[in-house]
């Protein structure tokens, strides 16, 4: 077993802040490059599905760049009613959104790739995580959105920050998950490739 930090170069392919935060916490070098890849639903793809296929369609999409690297690749979506949630852009629809989740679970699928692009070798997966929402009022909502301004992520809330006061509860492995990218699974697939974290 070789070392993370001294034996190869590790590229997220992910222009996500959010991302490139929780990779930090692994201590290791990375570089990170823009997939420039269709995010659209296939027919009859199952949230599942969809986010393993896009989390290795973003590696592979970066892999000429980074020909002799190990690629990490990830997507999201949430899932609600068995309906994908997406980022709602607007006020309007992050209270839509917001209105629909309260009292209810919102499962959120994380796809994880890590292609190494040198052999050709991958290894993905969907990762579930769920959040149960507190009932909310239509004033809890307004506060919350004018205060926070989630405009841009999937289900119209930030957990890293106010938006834990959405919440009962959180059910999942990993908190990191919920936030985009998991990292227990991830240094699982590293250790696969033969290299250590710690």
């Amino acid at each position: 077993m070789t070392n993370l930090s001294t034996s190869t170069r590790l590229v997220l392919a992910s222009t996500s802040p959010f991302r490139k935060e929780i990779l930090k916490k692994l201590g290791v070098a990375f570089e990170t490059a823009s997939p420039d890849i269709d995010e659209s639903p296939l027919a009859n793809e199952t949230p599942p599905q969809l986010v393993i296929r896009l989390a290795e369609q973003k590696a592979r999409a970066v892999a000429d760049e980074f020909p002799e690297h190990l690629i990490i690749g990830s997507d999201q979506v949430a899932v609600i009613d068995n309906k994908i949630i997406g980022k709602p852009h607007t006020h309007e629809r992050a209270v839509e959104q917001l209105s629909n989740a309260s009292g209810k679970t919102i499962r959120f699928y994380t796809g994880l790739c890590l292609y190494n692009s040198k052999t050709d070798h991958y290894e993905s997966e969907a990762v579930p995580f769920d959040v149960v929402f507190r009932k909310l009022s239509p004033s809890q909502i307004e506060h919350y959105l004018r205060a926070e301004k989630p405009y841009n992520c999937a289900g119209s809330f930030k957990s890293e920050a106010l938006g834990i006061s959405l919440f009962e509860k959180l059910v999942g492995e990993d908190p990191n998950t919920l936030m985009g990218l998991p990292l227990i699974r991830l240094v699982a697939m590293l250790e696969k490739q033969g290299l250590n974290i710690i």
